[in-house]
């Protein structure tokens, strides 16, 4: 059987369809399934078995030879949250709890990392494992990602295979449960719809202009395609950047939102918040270099036609992966 934590989230949900789609419905599916609006992630997948995050660690007694894989997806992602508790239980010692097990009965893992770990990229967006004690995330949830990341490559013991992924901007369906953390494009989407425009932030850098802004967006269902990848060859272990390797411009991404829909509208721009001003960052871009060189040649959507197929097959009917 396969763990999926994190399961009726955003990306896990989204990877449950993808090892549905490839034959795969052993799975015992964790998480909080408290949210009945994430919930709905889960309808029409198969698998085995729900098990709560907080009773996980006591459900696998006896039952670990039996666990194939782990793919730990679930975090407390929400950037603005500032109890750093909050992250050192969810992210950084339930991952080491998920770590120990995987090496205690020989299991491998897939972890999820963050793109928060390169803060404003003063040292750039190369996942070299050396750079991990230097980087300088911005908030307490890219700071938790780091930690973890820096304790891994720290144990003399680790699983006979095991990858972290820096996920950046990651966008698709199942994100609808989200609130104010889910995708821009998401948010784009439903403010044209309900006025017919969408807001993106001025430029307060003159190195930029308004809209100019760049982001790495990656379509989740590139995301599930890397994962399944890396999960059927186990092999080259590491921390590993997970976007296109190109970055975009929010004033096309507003634009290709505008275009799927087919009903017009058009761009405004606002002031960028003073509280987030100072920290903002107007460029990311994953180094995929690395994950190129050991054979990962897939073709990753473009933002276009990443935009293209959420809006038209998810966005406007309200469907699920």
């Amino acid at each position: 059987m396969i763990i999926v934590t994190g399961a009726a989230g955003f990306i896990g949900s989204c990877m449950v369809a993808k090892l549905n789609s490839m034959g795969f419905c052993e799975l015992i599916l964790v998480d909080d399934f408290s949210n009945k609006e994430k919930n709905k992630n889960l309808a029409n997948k198969e698998y085995k078995e729900q098990i709560e995050r907080e009773v996980f660690f006591e459900w696998t007694k006896g039952k670990e030879t039996q666990i194939q894989f782990i793919l730990h997806i679930g975090a407390r992602t929400d950037t603005a949250e500032s109890n750093k508790a909050v992250f050192d239980k969810l992210n950084l010692n339930y991952s080491k709890d998920i770590w120990q097990l995987c090496v205690s009965h020989d299991i491998p893992l897939i972890y999820a990392s963050s793109a928060a770990t390169y803060g404003l990229g003063e040292l750039g967006y190369n996942d070299d494992e050396k750079q991990a004690p230097y980087l300088k995330p911005l908030n307490p949830y890219g700071i938790s990602k780091n930690e973890f990341d820096i304790w891994a490559l720290l144990q003399e013991t680790k699983p006979f295979f095991w990858a972290g992924f820096k996920f950046f901007n990651v966008y698709g369906p199942n994100e609808y449960h989200k609130g104010r953390m889910a995708s821009v494009i998401f948010h784009a989407y439903n403010q044209l719809q309900k006025d017919k425009y969408i807001n993106l932030f001025k430029s307060h850098n003159p190195e930029y202009k308004d809209g100019g802004q760049m982001r790495d967006f990656i379509y989740v269902k590139d995301v599930c395609d890397v994962l399944y990848w890396f999960m059927i060859n186990r092999k080259n272990s590491g921390i590993y950047n997970l976007g296109t390797g190109h970055a975009e411009t929010f004033e096309q991404l507003a634009l290709s939102t505008i275009s799927s829909t087919h009903i017009g509208g058009e761009i405004h721009y606002i002031d960028t918040p003073e509280d987030i001003r100072e920290k903002y960052q107007y460029y990311t871009c994953a180094n995929m270099s690395k994950m190129r060189n050991i054979g990962y040649d897939n073709l990753f959507y473009s933002l276009q036609k990443g935009i293209e197929d959420y809006v038209q097959n998810y966005l406007t009917t309200g469907k699920h992966l």
